[in-house]
C-alpha cells in the first residue's frame, strides 16, 4: 500500500504504468481519490483530480458545514463550491452531508446550485447516495403536513366539543387565514355564515 505500507492492498491506481497500491480505508488518509460514478476510478495521491477552480479562501474563513477553520487554499481536504467560488468546507464535512442529503437534495451550502456542483463533487470522489435524504425517514416531517382541526376560542359552544365540526353552516371551523394555526367554530366567534376568512388574536 503506498499509503501504510502494508502488504495486501486491492485498489489501484487507474492511471497508465502508475503502479501504486492501497487499501480502501487507507484512501482518505493518504489523499486518494475514488470516483463512485462510471467508470468506478480510484487514484494514487499524485494523480488524483483537482478541483479546476481559481479561489482561495480569506484569511479566517471557517467551513460552511461545521463552522471550523479551513486551510488557506485549496487541498485534498479543503473544497471550495465551483460555482459561487465563495464557499468553503471541508472534504469530511461535504462527504457527511451528502451522505445525509442523498443526490436529490445535495447542493451548495451558500448559492445553492446544485448541478456544477454535483458535478465536481463526484469528479472529486464525494460519495452521493442516489436516495431521499435521511430526515426524509419515518415520515420525520409529516406533523407538517397535517392540518389544525379544532376551535381554539376561549369558549367553544359546539355540543360536540373543540374537537368536532360540521361541513357548512354555524359549525364549520375556519382557520386562521394568515397562520393557518388557530381554528374557530362560525358561532363560537360570532361569525355569519356569509363570511369565508377569519384571522386569529394573535394575527
Amino acid at each position: 500500500c503506498c499509503v501504510c505500507g502494508q502488504s495486501r492492498a486491492t485498489i489501484m491506481c487507474c492511471k497508465g504504468d502508475c503502479g501504486r497500491w492501497f487499501h480502501l480505508p487507507c484512501a482518505k488518509e493518504g489523499g486518494c481519490v475514488t470516483q463512485y460514478i462510471p467508470d468506478y476510478r480510484s487514484f494514487c495521491p499524485e494523480h488524483s483530480p483537482e478541483q479546476d477552480v481559481e479561489a482561495t479562501p480569506e484569511p479566517g474563513t471557517d467551513c460552511l458545514i461545521c463552522m471550523e477553520p479551513v486551510e488557506d487554499r485549496k487541498t485534498f481536504r479543503t473544497l471550495v463550491c465551483p460555482a459561487c467560488k465563495r464557499a468553503w468546507f471541508h472534504r469530511d464535512c461535504i462527504q457527511g452531508q451528502a451522505m445525509c442529503a442523498g443526490l436529490l437534495s445535495l447542493r451548495c451550502p451558500l448559492c445553492r446550485d446544485i448541478e456544477e456542483f454535483l458535478v465536481q463533487m463526484f469528479i472529486i470522489g464525494i460519495r452521493i447516495p442516489f436516495r431521499l435524504p435521511t430526515w426524509e425517514d419515518n415520515d420525520a416531517f409529516a406533523d407538517l403536513g397535517e392540518r389544525h382541526s379544532s376551535c381554539t376560542a376561549r369558549d367553544c359552544l359546539y355540543p360536540g366539543g373543540r374537537e368536532e365540526a360540521e361541513e357548512e353552516g354555524s359549525w364549520e371551523l375556519l382557520l386562521c387565514s394568515s397562520c393557518a394555526a388557530e381554528g374557530t367554530h362560525r358561532r363560537c366567534s360570532g361569525l355569519r355564515n356569509h363570511i369565508e376568512s377569519w384571522e386569529c388574536d394573535i394575527c
